[in-house]
């Protein structure tokens, strides 16, 4: 296995496989997972996660945030539904149409757009309707008016309402009524669409928080993101209900080390002085690689085992700590910015607050320079295609 001395991306497809298999044993047996891979899935690495869940039989497909992200699925071999979760523009419909690809409606002019597109294709496209119950971004209000948009998209030619979805905005905290205000919303105007004869096959609610605590919402489908990388979506959920193992680690190697004398300034602005002689180990990592420099003088790395402390400001492409008090450290020595050295640990959530960001913004800014090491079984995995 290459090395990647300056820094890598360590991914345990093992923690990932885990993870859906604690989601999967909280919800119903008979409800699908939506796998949510945006953003090359949270900075994981969509291609080898969707190589890897493709087949289990309780996962639906997957979904994304922008026309791009779902064509490179289909391209990596993906047969399995790919859903959009935003909204598309009117000049991808036709790639969108021709690959087969769910989009998300929030309105009658999209719908019936989508519906010419489709014809002329010869197609069928299938839509989910979002509905706006509470995070006031996306989707139709919950209103009785809403009602004859809907039967009008349902009459469109070439166009099949598959499913339809509402977002919860704050199931991750600790009262769950706001949750379930949302989710009491969304059964009513469900329930409305019933009555009028418009059928929706697959109703979703639930996001990552929601998969843990609020099993009522458990429909026949669930959205699992940010907990498919082993991150619980905030400080305020359970963590013995679902119980997650990270799944990225975030290693480096010192590249320099010498001595500071009393006075000796650190860095950019001068804004670590040493107050004596200080042992420095330079680490060849910055935030060009997604490492934050909110972390300059708060943060700390993990070298033999011990907690080295940021000096002055993360640069670019390399940052200082202190070794003064870890014997024998010397370039070459791992330098762990993100995971487990010894009894010590960083995470992403403690280090995301810290930063100033939080754990998802974290795990997804962790730039395209830093290769991933996919790891299973105790061995590299390098076979990323999706068999089908």
């Amino acid at each position: 296995m290459k090395r990647y001395d300056r820094i890598k991306a360590v991914v345990s497809l093992d923690a990932i496989a885990h993870n859906f298999e604690e989601m999967h044993r909280n919800i119903s047996p008979e409800t699908k997972i939506v796998a949510v891979i945006k953003a090359d899935g949270y900075g994981h690495g969509a291609q080898a996660i969707a190589s890897l869940i493709h087949d289990y039989d309780y996962i639906w497909g997957f979904a994304v945030a922008t026309p791009e992200e779902a064509l490179q699925l289909r391209e990596s071999g993906v047969t399995k539904p790919v859903l959009i979760l935003g909204i598309v523009f009117e000049e991808y419909f036709p790639e969108m149409i021709a690959g087969g690809i769910r989009l998300t409606v929030s309105d009658y002019p999209m719908a019936e757009k989508l519906s010419r597109e489709a014809v002329r294709q010869g197609k069928t496209v299938h839509i989910h309707l979002g509905l706006d119950t509470g995070m006031g971004r996306i989707g139709f209000a919950d209103v009785p008016e809403s009602i004859e948009e809907i039967r009008k998209i349902r009459d469109l030619q070439n166009l099949e309402i598959e499913g339809m979805f509402t977002h919860f905005a704050r199931a991750d905290e600790t009262d769950r009524s706001p949750a379930m205000a949302q989710l009491d919303r969304y059964l009513k105007f469900a329930a409305l669409l019933e009555q009028e004869g418009i059928h929706i096959p697959m109703k979703h609610c639930s996001n990552s928080a929601g998969i843990i605590r609020v099993k009522e919402a458990n429909l026949n489908a669930v959205r699992a993101g940010i907990t498919i990388y082993g991150i619980y979506p905030s400080s305020e959920v359970e963590r013995d209900i679902v119980k997650l193992q990270p799944a990225m680690e975030l290693k480096s190697h010192i590249s320099f080390v010498k001595w500071i004398d009393k006075g000796d300034a650190v860095s950019y602005g001068g804004t670590f002085v040493a107050e004596g002689p200080v042992r420095v180990a330079t680490i060849p990592v910055g935030y060009a690689d997604g490492y934050p420099r909110g972390l300059s003088n708060k943060g700390w790395v993990l070298i033999r085992g011990k907690k080295a402390r940021i000096l002055g400001r993360v640069c670019m492409d390399q940052f200082m700590a202190d070794v003064t008090d870890i014997p024998d450290v010397e370039p070459g020595d791992e330098v762990t910015l993100i995971g487990k050295d010894g009894d010590e640990c960083i995470t992403m959530e403690e280090f995301g607050d810290l930063s100033g960001r939080f754990s998802y913004e974290f795990a997804c800014c962790i730039s395209k320079r830093v290769p991933r090491v996919y790891m299973k079984d105790g061995k590299e995995w390098r076979d990323l295609s999706v068999s089908v």
